[in-house]
């Protein structure tokens, strides 16, 4: 993951601590983990995790609860052992309407113990929007504020803005004005000082189509200049951009030289 930093130019990563499609919980290796820090340290590369997609808080299936909480904690704990600044996981599904209620006080409840337990040099919890399909509990932006409270404002819980996701959940970046206006809106809910990362994705569909297919910037329907807005909002100014986009290089470098460019 450093080379291909290095490949593309990268001054921040995201890298999975275990299967990012399965429950396994590797053993650490501090060696490994030391090298990897020391070198983040040297080339000045800042790190996040991506906690597991199976993770869903909100379940109503106690197993994939229990090894949600599990794998939470686990990935939480890797952050720390790897100097990461945060660890994204995506704020899950109620799955059944009529389990939205008990999703939040189950979510309250499993997750405080853990954020309590926190180091205060470890990582932040980035609670990531998905597109708003289903019974999605952040159907939109709004709802973020249910998930806050639920983890009573706790200080080591942060945000990360997926533009994929938010385009796909109905909040038109695309139009002149709407990036700033969906960042005046996350920052009013979260406070700026919540927003910590951006997943920076074009989408491969139309704004409000609740579909998570990212693209590469500028060929999808958000396009480019929503992100040069994006850079010219004060609150990015803490919040590093990752590509999750199509393919390798040569695509990477050229949409992180993009990004450097519109930053400049």
């Amino acid at each position: 993951s450093i080379a291909y930093a290095q490949e593309i130019k990268a001054e921040a990563i995201q890298v999975f601590a275990s299967n990012p499609r399965g429950w396994a919980m590797p053993e650490a290796n501090p060696v490994a983990d030391k090298e990897f820090l020391d070198k983040c340290i040297e080339l000045d590369i800042e790190t996040y995790v991506h906690a597991p997609f199976l993770i869903n808080l909100g379940s109503p299936t106690p197993s994939t609860y229990e090894n949600s909480l599990a794998s939470t904690a686990y990935s939480l704990k890797r952050g720390k052992d790897i100097g990461a600044l945060g660890v994204v996981i995506h704020t899950g599904s109620a799955v059944d309407e009529g389990h939205v209620e008990k999703a939040w006080q189950q979510i309250h409840e499993g997750m405080m113990p853990i954020l309590e337990a926190l180091p205060d040099d470890g990582p932040s919890l980035l609670l990531e929007p998905t597109a708003g399909q289903g019974q999605s509990l952040v159907k939109k932006l709004d709802d973020l504020e249910n998930y806050l409270k639920a983890l009573e404002y706790h200080p080591k819980v942060g945000i990360c803005l997926d533009t994929c996701h938010v385009f796909a959940a109905g909040h038109d970046i695309s139009k002149k004005g709407g990036m700033k206006e969906t960042l005046d809106l996350l920052v009013k809910i979260a406070g700026a000082e919540r927003f910590q990362l951006i997943h920076a994705n074009d989408s491969m569909d139309v704004c409000g189509a609740l579909k998570d297919r990212h693209q590469n910037l500028g060929d999808g329907y958000i396009g480019i200049d929503p992100f040069k807005e994006l850079f010219a909002h004060p609150a990015v100014a803490n919040a590093p951009l990752i590509l999750e986009t199509p393919g390798e290089e040569p695509e990477h470098g050229k949409e992180v030289a993009l990004l450097k460019k519109l930053r400049g």
